[in-house]
């Protein structure tokens, strides 16, 4: 379970991101987030995307609104840059409220399936989402199959 999560997020739907461009599953533990540094920014974020669904591009770079140093990530399937990662979070975010994802999808090239927990009836939620080692469904194999329940 995620136990190290902030409580104002253990009720957060998770959820499965798709690439509008290609549409092809980007990852099977999102999570709707705004932007820190500028709070009218929605995106999704994730604590660990698989290694089959985007990759890192570019140089890293800092943002406009904070010190963060950020790297774009596309889409494996099509090449579209759908978010990014922060290599290295500033002092300031890393003292506000956040949900421990640095991996964030822009809102604008992907889009959120609900995720359904084991039963297949109930929609899953962080506070009881499994642990990223524990978590079948973040198996690369079974990724694609899995976002298509």
């Amino acid at each position: 379970m995620s136990r190290n999560l902030h409580p104002s997020f253990q009720d957060k739907t998770v959820i499965y991101l798709r690439c509008k461009c290609c549409d092809r599953c980007l990852c099977a533990r999102g999570m709707k987030a705004i932007l820190l540094a500028d709070t009218k920014v929605e995106l999704y974020s994730t604590d660990l995307p698989p290694e089959q669904s985007i990759q890192l591009i570019g140089q890293d770079y800092r943002t406009k609104s904070c010190f963060c140093r950020i790297k774009d990530v596309a889409c494996l399937g099509c090449g579209c840059v759908v978010g990014y990662h922060v290599i290295l979070p500033c002092s300031s975010c890393l003292s506000s409220c956040n949900n421990g994802h640095f991996w964030m999808f822009h809102s604008n090239v992907t889009y959120p399936l609900e995720r359904l927990d084991s039963t297949g009836t109930e929609v899953m939620v962080w506070g009881a989402l499994p642990s990223c080692t524990e978590d079948t469904e973040m198996r690369d194999s079974d990724l694609e199959i899995e976002c298509f329940r």
